[in-house]
């Protein structure tokens, strides 16, 4: 089961600084949390009931860097829609 440290970071993006306007997180975590973990966390770690989380799992892309091919890290993003009047200063504690 996943934990805390699966959270990698908390995306400051146009596009989720947008949604923040609207109650909604993203979350950037690695590939073996799932909904159901990352609901246990927030409400573990953070005091945080999400009313709904959606997910997206974005595979790494493959790469070339001076001749020899590498490729970039799978990860997962969450969009964690909070409740009204719950901020994300609220869950950095």
């Amino acid at each position: 089961m996943a934990d805390i440290t699966d959270i990698k970071t908390i995306l400051y993006t146009e596009k989720s600084l947008n949604l923040q306007e609207n109650g909604v997180v993203v979350i950037q975590t690695s590939t073996r949390m799932t909904k159901t973990s990352l609901k246990v966390i927030l409400k573990e770690y953070f005091g945080v009931n999400a009313q709904s989380i959606n997910s997206l799992r974005t595979n790494g892309k493959v790469k070339r860097f001076r001749g020899r091919t590498g490729q970039r890290n799978d990860y997962k993003k969450f969009y964690v829609k909070l409740p009204e009047g719950v901020s994300l200063e609220n869950m950095e504690a």
